[in-house]
């Protein structure tokens, strides 16, 4: 399997071609993430990681249009980022987008608000978000999350991203997406 990790400053993923800006990492391809095309081609891995750097880049549309771009079809795309909640997000000047659970629903045709955003089709997979520990402790995570084990449960995610997230705050959020492309796309 071939593997991405976009942003991997330090920490890249085990077995992973490692993509950063900064070259004081330990990245095996150093590239400017706010600048697309990436130096990868079409349809190339598999697997595409990018844990905390989609907060930093400058235009979060082309961004994933670009880890689209790269991903083959059926092959997966993970985010890790922090919740816009977080009180850690302000410790970061290079810290540039918020997001939370629904950020991304302009990439999923039927959850998209405006279908005039993108051509990119991503399959929810698994949308997590973590909460502080104390809160965690006290099971408020587990409900949060409820809806990845039973659908039915979606409500409890949006009652707490629209109510109760500044109380019980997010600390990061994980989403696994699966990329679905049409034939010419497969093809490119």
């Amino acid at each position: 399997m071939k593997i991405l990790d976009v942003g991997c400053g330090t920490n890249k993923f085990e077995g992973a071609v490692g993509l950063d800006n900064n070259p004081r990492t330990g990245a095996d391809v150093i590239h400017d993430l706010g600048k697309v095309p990436y130096p990868f081609e079409d349809n190339e891995f598999e697997l595409v990681v990018s844990r905390h750097a989609i907060e930093h880049v400058p235009d979060v549309m082309a961004f994933i249009e670009e880890l689209y771009r790269i991903t083959k079809h059926g092959g997966k795309i993970n985010l890790v980022t922090p919740h816009y909640t977080n009180p850690d997000w302000a410790t970061d000047p290079t810290h540039r987008n918020h997001f939370n659970s629904y950020s991304f629903n302009s990439f999923m045709p039927e959850r998209q608000v405006f279908d005039f955003y993108t051509d990119v089709k991503l399959k929810p997979l698994k949308t997590y978000v973590s909460l502080a520990n104390l809160w965690r402790a006290l099971g408020i995570e587990f409900f949060v999350n409820l809806d990845q084990k039973t659908p039915k449960f979606r409500f409890l995610r949006k009652f707490w991203e629209h109510y109760l997230s500044f109380i019980f705050r997010g600390k990061e959020l994980h989403f696994e997406f699966e990329v679905v492309k049409d034939a010419e796309e497969k093809q490119d």
